[in-house]
């Protein structure tokens, strides 16, 4: 057996891999969970599945948290001869100052094939890196590996298919490739065979696994092993997947073909033996006839009508070896009617950068939802390992996929699928990242929490304010009240020094308010504010925050220099800088006269009405005027907080590309909402991709990465602002996943509310 050869045969892998649970492999009812030794070169190996009494680790699967590298472009003491071309050097800086950029590295892809030829080094640093980023492009690692083949490095080609799948390891199509190989390389069966039981071990149940066990029918017919035929009929007949009555019909058309000796297996073999001396020596024992028993001791000759029982075709054994299978098949056909809707929906089961539907989605989440009801266990790992190839992109099925297996006791499981979504396939979008530091501080790893944090803070959103809160929360929760003021305060040096930033009157407002409700320090509360009001403009989310401190003090209240800042908001002047719009002054005076009929004298309240007719009734009739209604009152907090500060529905980040998720997920992590929207910002645009786009001509079936598709971009800072809210009620309220909700619309404006609808003062906002 050659080197390669010998990869194949004992599941080559070249790293080692770790915090993963092997119940994943070994619960399938193939029974093939024999691990294999490696060679000399120390690296795991893996045969049909590994078990943990091997002691060998097995991959990790749908990509190696530990694979992610940094993008680097070929060094040229790589190869001496080797030199970027113009366009190879402006692709190369493209993706290095933005990895997720898909269209640039499918056109660098294409470039290094033009220009490398047989110059493999190239075309391995390449691939490498647009790998390391999109390891479930799994018609990307078939190109690598033909490549490879192509100048008769067959090792590498072995290497090249082991690290896909690990990449990903759930997916019919790779297995499939990988098995092609193997048969058309090798000529072992022993090898081969081996090879398709690790496959058949991660996919062998998936609906859509027809094309892996077509193949290794066909390879069987050609090894006309006509038993072992039988057995892997029979294995399928055990499992929902498509093509069910075609497998059934192909199976008796075979048992009918056939002798029974050439279809049972050793074990069946063995058993009809055994029934046959049973059926036999029974009446010799019931007749008392103990010379015929002796002659049958004594002489073979009595054994041959046995034997010949055994090979026959006897209408009787035929029916009840069939009938055994046709059980079999109908159980499975039972459980196939359950989900046939769910695997119809799913149009698209591998993975691409366009974003799916809402419609598909939705689909996942009731499916996942439906077989945890089955209880199945082995069933919901394999579907939620299936869900996270097709919708890798979207943080909400991984942090249910963590939930879930936590939930469960399988914490290395929900470790390992939180490794991949962190650093692989969503770690630049901040809500895994926040989920992620949730679930490192519940489980006593706060460095790993702060590290989490950090990371938000400094790499994939600097003014999250979102991260800013949490972040801080964390800290009062640890005790260390100096950490958590200087988490607002190191935010707030930063914006500082930005001209016009419209996140630092909302953050002045947050951390003044994070001081009263911790401390009851109300001097330092207001210091807090009078400081912004030195470094920003006075505006309507300063005042009003402002207003509403000065509401919950206890009496004697410092009141009297609020009228001076209100005025200098809501009167429009030419001589300084306003950039409230009428709608936020006429709310703002609205908001001013509320305060003072609660808590202000009769001439104040007088001056106040008297200034607000004369700015804003002229411009509108009585009718038109903005009047609060009970129901505003007494609406609730949840309400509250999924409306924008100016009416508007929040944009979805094109990145994430589930407008579902708050409805997925209410009153838990996902809903909450990852900036806080511009005053008056408009939606986000739908990414566009090339009209012209279509499948690659020669990897059509690998579902195509078209190269005109402009791959969503992680999210930029948005400019955030939005009302300050009450102190009493929190914020961000507990985190908890909630079960999700099917078919809901995309999240627009969350209440039945006329689209003109002002938006809500003060007293009754978002806190």
């Amino acid at each position: 057996m050659g080197d390669s050869e010998a990869m194949v045969a004992e599941g080559y892998t070249t790293a080692e891999y770790a915090d993963y649970n092997a119940s994943v492999a070994t619960v399938e009812s193939t029974g093939q969970e024999n691990a294999v030794s490696v060679d000399q070169s120390n690296t795991a190996s893996l045969v049909n599945g590994t078990g943990p009494e091997s002691g060998v680790t097995p991959p990790v699967e749908n990509g190696n948290a530990a694979d992610s590298a940094a993008v680097e472009a070929p060094a040229a003491e790589d190869n001496p001869d080797s030199t970027l071309s113009p366009e190879e050097e402006r692709l190369w800086t493209i993706v290095r100052a933005n990895s997720l950029e898909f269209n640039a590295w499918t056109a660098l892809i294409e470039e290094t094939e033009r220009i490398a030829q047989d110059n493999i080094a190239k075309i391995r640093k390449v691939y490498d890196a647009f790998l390391a980023e999109f390891p479930l492009c799994y018609g990307y690692w078939k190109k690598y590996a033909d490549h490879e083949a192509r100048v008769g490095a067959m090792d590498k080609v072995v290497e090249v298919y082991e690290r896909a799948v690990q990449g990903v390891t759930y997916s019919v199509d790779i297995w499939l490739h990988y098995c092609v190989f193997a048969i058309n390389t090798y000529g072992d069966p022993d090898t081969i065979r081996r090879l398709f039981e690790r496959a058949l071990v991660y996919v062998g149940t998936d609906f859509l696994s027809s094309p892996l066990w077509d193949k290794y029918i066909e390879y069987e017919c050609m090894q006309q092993d006509w038993s072992r035929l039988a057995m892997i009929y029979t294995r399928i007949l055990e499992n929902p997947i498509q093509n069910l009555d075609r497998y059934f019909s192909s199976f008796k058309g075979l048992a009918e073909t056939r002798p029974l000796s050439e279809l049972r297996s050793a074990e069946e073999s063995a058993a009809a033996a055994t029934a046959g001396d049973a059926s036999e020596t029974a009446p010799a024992e019931s007749d008392g006839k103990a010379d015929e028993g002796k002659s049958l001791a004594d002489g073979s000759t009595e054994q041959s009508p046995k034997l010949e029982t055994a090979s026959s075709t006897d209408p009787e054994e035929l029916m009840k070896y069939i009938g055994n299978r046709e059980a079999m098949y109908i159980k499975a056909k039972e459980f196939e009617a359950k989900i046939i809707g769910f695997e119809m929906a799913i149009r698209r089961p591998y993975f691409h950068v366009r974003p799916l539907n809402v419609s598909e989605l939705e689909n996942w989440h009731s499916y996942l939802d439906f077989i945890e009801r089955d209880g199945d266990f082995n069933k919901v790992v394999k579907l939620y390992e299936r869900c996270v190839v097709a919708c890798a992109n979207y943080p909400e099925y991984w942090i249910r996929y963590v939930l879930h297996m936590k939930g469960s006791g399988s914490i290395d499981l929900a470790d390992n699928a939180l490794a991949r979504a962190t650093e692989v396939f969503v770690k630049r979008q901040p809500e895994i990242h926040l989920f992620a530091a949730r679930l490192k501080e519940q489980n006593g790893d706060i460095a790993g929490a702060r590290a989490a944090f950090q990371f938000v803070h400094s790499e994939v959103s600097p003014v999250l304010l979102e991260a800013v809160i949490k972040h801080a929360n964390m800290e009062r929760r640890l005790g260390n009240m100096d950490d958590a003021f200087s988490v607002y305060e190191q935010v707030i040096a930063v914006e500082k020094g930005k001209e016009n930033s419209t996140l630092l009157p909302l953050l002045y407002a947050q951390y003044s308010r994070f001081s009263y409700l911790v401390f009851r320090d109300a001097e330092k509360a207001r210091k807090i504010i009078v400081e912004a009001l030195d470094h920003v403009q006075p505006s309507k989310l300063l005042l009003e925050a402002l207003i509403h401190f000065e509401s919950i003090q206890p009496p004697p209240r410092q009141i009297d220099y609020l009228e001076p800042l209100v005025e200098k908001v809501i009167k429009p002047n030419a001589d300084t800088q306003n950039s409230a719009s009428s709608t936020e002054r006429e709310e703002l005076s609205l908001i001013y006269i509320e305060f003072l009929g609660l808590l202000g004298d009769v001439k104040s309240i007088e001056k106040a009405e008297d200034q607000h007719a004369k700015l804003f009734l002229p411009h509108r009739s009585t009718s038109e005027l903005k009047k609060r209604s009970a129901d505003d009152f007494l609406s609730s907090d949840r309400t509250k907080i999924a409306k924008t500060y100016n009416g508007t529905p929040p944009a979805q980040p094109v990145t994430n590309a589930y407008p579902n998720a708050q409805a997925q997920w209410p009153g838990g992590y996902a809903a909450q909402p990852q900036t806080w929207p511009q005053a008056q910002a408009a939606p986000a645009q739908p990414q566009q991709w090339n009209p012209a786009y279509g499948q690659q001509a020669a990897y059509g079936a690998y579902g195509g990465y078209p190269a005109g598709y402009t791959a969503p971009q992680a999210p930029s800072p948005v400019p955030q602002a939005a009302a300050y809210g009450a102190y009493p009620a929190q914020t961000y309220p507990a985190q908890s996943y909630a079960a999700p909700v099917a078919a809901v619309a995309p999240v627009a404006a969350p209440v039945a509310a006329a689209p003109a609808a002002a938006p809500q003062a003060y007293y009754n906002t978002y806190y």
